[in-house]
């Protein structure tokens, strides 16, 4: 049965895992106490052997062959085969549990989709019912020891009430070496498409949604098979078991404590108990007996599931679900926060306090801010194109577009229309912080064209027309001609609402 103490350590406390030590049923004592008794009194065979059996050559001899194994013990690699072996089979452990078919599902579905008060729709809920816990029997019994003993044959399914013998006949005739687990499943789909056929299902919706959770429970019984079929790889086992055993079979000699007189490193002193070896033992072997312990869950070992109680309680619980359960449904009134807004339900004197405590609101609920840290900025007081934030975007490319070419001048347009000056019309576009909807307006009260061009770019377009320049403290732009920067003040246009769109 399984060891449950989940309610010794609800609530964390100072030695609160000091009970846990003194259990018997499913502890780590009562795998391993036969192990550690026989390791303890290999170790004292040795150590016995060695101070009073062997005359002073032997000893020395033997203190040789034990600094020798206390040297290479270490290159077994004990805590990394071991450990990725243990979160294997406890990972699958877990799975395994996960996969127990349960019929909770498939018994809601029953109820709600076979419909009638009638002998025969109630003979069709407890039907299907039973073909889906007959499945689910017989693949426990295929994998679990436990329920093998409770149902070795098939006479005892017979006599247990999952089978008449009509369905046991049918089910001995159907010529098959494999396991036969899934016939129940496959009678339960035609009795469910009779079920349709007679209106006992009203849609197809309905018919649908049953199958679907038949085959999830069939998937179930599947994987718990597979399961049982695919184990851990046998050659993972042996060498966890080969490493973990080998070591302590070298810690035998190499552990032992040796005459200080002859100076040897680290056997200053001569004890006769090895207490961090037997540790050693204790912890490294307690971790091979979980592996061994949980890697088939389905035997009879303390910690085991308990396949006989799933057995008795899906049965009852999903029979009393499609029966007795049916139709019956209690009186519908009205609750009793019916005309509360904010329902509060009764707390208990231990359970008072919990009333006051604040609700969670979020992390950032007590979060405290400066005054003028919460003062919220005008977006027009954001320019958008600021010169200086312009002319020191590319610091490193304008430094290297310096010296491109024989001269300034040389440039091609390409490469010039990448950049726009600063001093050009289109740094006009930018609101003004007075007043937004005038500055809107502002950039259209006069002809773009009649614009008076930036002194640096008047400049260059008299000395060369076709490819005007601007200059800076540390840069040289080449600027668009005349001829293009209307164009970029038409790309703007202005809505109804006042807003400038590009």
């Amino acid at each position: 049965m399984t060891v449950t103490y989940t309610a010794r350590v609800a609530n964390a406390r100072f030695g609160g895992f000091y009970k846990l030590l003194l259990l018997w049923r499913g502890s780590i004592y009562k795998l391993l106490y036969k192990e550690f008794l026989v390791f303890f009194l290999m170790y004292l065979a040795l150590s016995i052997t060695y101070r009073f059996l062997l005359n002073e050559n032997q000893k020395r001899s033997f203190e040789r062959v034990s600094l020798y194994c206390n040297n290479y013990a270490n290159l077994i690699p004990v805590s990394f085969v071991l450990g990725f072996y243990v979160t294997l089979v406890v990972n699958r452990w877990w799975n395994q549990y996960l996969c127990m078919p349960m019929p909770d599902r498939v018994m809601c579905a029953i109820n709600a989709t076979v419909h009638g008060s009638d002998e025969r729709a109630r003979m069709y809920r407890r039907t299907l019912m039973r073909y889906c816990s007959l499945s689910g029997l017989l693949i426990l019994r295929s994998v679990s020891t436990a329920a093998f003993k409770r149902f070795p044959t098939i006479d005892h399914v017979v006599e247990a009430g999952f089978m008449t013998r009509f369905e046991r006949k049918k089910f001995e005739n159907l010529r098959s070496s494999y396991n036969k687990y899934w016939v129940p499943c496959v009678w339960f789909c035609s009795l469910a498409a009779q079920a349709r056929n007679e209106g006992r299902i009203r849609d197809d919706h309905a018919y649908k949604m049953l199958i679907e959770e038949l085959n999830a429970f069939r998937g179930n019984c599947g994987m718990l098979f597979h399961y049982d079929w695919i184990s851990v790889p046998l050659v993972y086992t042996q060498v966890v078991t080969i490493a973990v055993y080998s070591y302590f079979l070298t810690c035998l000699i190499g552990r032992q404590f040796l005459d200080p007189a002859q100076g040897y490193p680290g056997h200053d002193l001569d004890l006769y108990v090895p207490v961090f070896t037997l540790l050693q033992f204790f912890f490294y072997a307690g971790w091979l007996k979980v592996g061994e312990q949980l890697i088939n869950p389905f035997g009879e070992d303390d910690d085991d599931f308990e396949t006989n109680f799933l057995i008795d309680r899906n049965f009852q619980v999903s029979m009393l679900a499609v029966d007795e359960m049916y139709d019956d449904v209690p009186v519908l009134v009205k609750d009793r926060y019916w005309n509360d807004s904010e329902p509060r339900p009764p707390y208990t004197a231990a359970t008072l306090f919990q009333k006051y405590l604040p609700s969670f609101q979020g992390s950032t609920f007590d979060m405290a801010l400066a005054k003028e840290d919460m003062q919220f900025q005008q977006l027009s007081d954001i320019e958008e194109l600021n010169e200086e934030t312009l002319s020191s975007q590319f610091p490193l490319l304008s430094r290297l577009l310096q010296g491109v070419g024989a001269s300034p001048l040389a440039s091609s347009a390409a490469l010039s229309a990448a950049f726009i000056p600063p001093g050009s019309r289109s740094s006009l576009i930018k609101r003004s912080t007075n007043n937004v909807s005038g500055s809107y307006n502002s950039l259209y009260q006069e002809n773009p064209q009649d614009l008076p061009l930036p002194e640096p770019l008047a400049q260059a377009d008299e000395e060369q027309p076709s490819t005007p320049m601007f200059y800076t403290e540390s840069q040289t732009f080449f600027a668009p001609s005349k001829e293009a920067v209307p164009s970029l003040v038409d790309c703007i246009q202005t809505s109804q609402d006042g807003e400038t769109t590009a």
